[in-house]
């Protein structure tokens, strides 16, 4: 009974939590192939007074629908952290979106409600075709995500790379990557891919790194070939032997080739076939000058025999022969009446 009366007081808190919720609304700016990162914060929620931890847990979802869109995720380590909404915007993703989030303390059980209003949009600058992804295995998706930790990664990639222009693209946790979850023994993290985009090529650090010659030693289990400093250690712990390098490909050339190669080579055929059948044509004359008179007066002869034959036989009037008429008896050459019923004849006579 009393652990019934403690469910309908948590009921009735909840709902009257709900009944008092006023909704807030922000407007953020994600740009299309970039990482956003939006961090929910206990405090700018609740309003709470400084110093003061409340476990808060939250809920979001896109406004008329159950779940997130499917470029943005949520994460949040305990009820003690924030909640962090993150990804990367794609060009499908481009416009207006709206994410409904709720807010529930743990001790009071109140709920506050915020809307976040994303004008997703093309970003301005250089593009980004030269694309490098690291594993981080020092670090979980929680611990990068806020600027800090990110602006000293692109920081200390920066000696790896050319400064200045790096762009952060994606941040994934290595277990939604098929990663296993580490033991819990201090000092074991998940890991995170991290991966970072940028308009200069890449270092020839970076490409040694990436090359066959260090694949092949990473699968004897041998460390890659890496020709520089590593200047993202001690603070980032990166796998160098799951390092990944893609330059964007522009497609439009290669659909040109895939399309006019077989246009180009259909357009030749016709018009070599037009020409075999147009212009190489000898004709009737100079088929007959090329024939012998011998064999042009035979060829004549034959032709004019056959049409007097077809003529003849067109024009005669003679009976039609008996073999062709129904019901005759070629042994006796005699008509048989069509009322005759074979069937009825004895094949072996009586005998007197």
């Amino acid at each position: 009974m009393a652990a019934t009366l403690i469910w309908i007081s948590l009921l009735v808190g909840l709902l009257a939590g709900l009944g008092g919720t006023e909704i807030q609304q922000t407007t953020l700016h994600p740009l299309v192939g970039r990482m956003f990162v939006h961090t929910l914060d206990h405090d700018a929620f609740l309003q709470l007074p400084e110093h003061v931890a409340v476990p808060v847990t939250y809920h979001a979802h896109l406004q008329g629908h159950p779940d997130l869109p499917r470029w943005l995720r949520y994460t949040q380590r305990s009820p003690h952290h924030p909640g962090f909404l993150y990804g990367t915007a794609t060009p499908e993703d481009r416009g207006h979106q709206v994410i409904e989030v709720t807010a529930y303390n743990r001790d009071s059980f109140d709920t506050t409600r915020q809307r976040l209003v994303l004008l997703i949009a093309d970003p301005e600058g250089p593009l980004l075709p030269y694309q490098a992804e690291f594993l981080v295995r020092s670090h979980d998706v929680e611990e990068v995500l806020p600027s800090t930790p990110a602006s000293l990664f692109l920081t200390a990639l920066g000696g790896l790379w050319e400064p200045g222009d790096l762009q952060l693209i994606n941040i994934t946790s290595a277990l939604d990557r098929g990663g296993r979850v580490p033991l819990p023994i201090e000092g074991r993290k998940e890991g995170v891919y991290i991966k970072v985009g940028s308009a200069s090529p890449f270092s020839t650090c970076l490409k040694m790194v990436a090359s066959p010659d260090s694949q092949a030693r990473c699968a004897q289990g041998q460390p890659p070939l890496l020709s520089c400093y590593d200047t993202l250690a001690p603070h980032f712990r990166v796998d160098w032997c799951n390092v990944s390098l893609a330059t964007a490909r522009d497609f439009l050339t290669d659909a040109l080739v895939t399309l006019l190669v077989p246009l180009l080579v259909a357009l030749l055929l016709t018009l070599l076939l037009a020409y075999v059948m147009c212009c190489r044509r000898e004709g009737r004359l100079k088929r007959d000058l090329a024939t012998s008179d011998i064999q042009m007066v035979h060829h004549c002869t034959i032709r004019g025999n056959t049409e007097e034959l077809r003529q003849m036989a067109a024009s005669r009037e003679v009976p039609r022969p008996l073999s062709t008429l129904p019901m005759f008896n070629v042994r006796t050459g005699e008509r048989l009446p069509p009322q005759v019923d074979n069937a009825q004849v004895p094949l072996i006579l009586d005998q007197h």
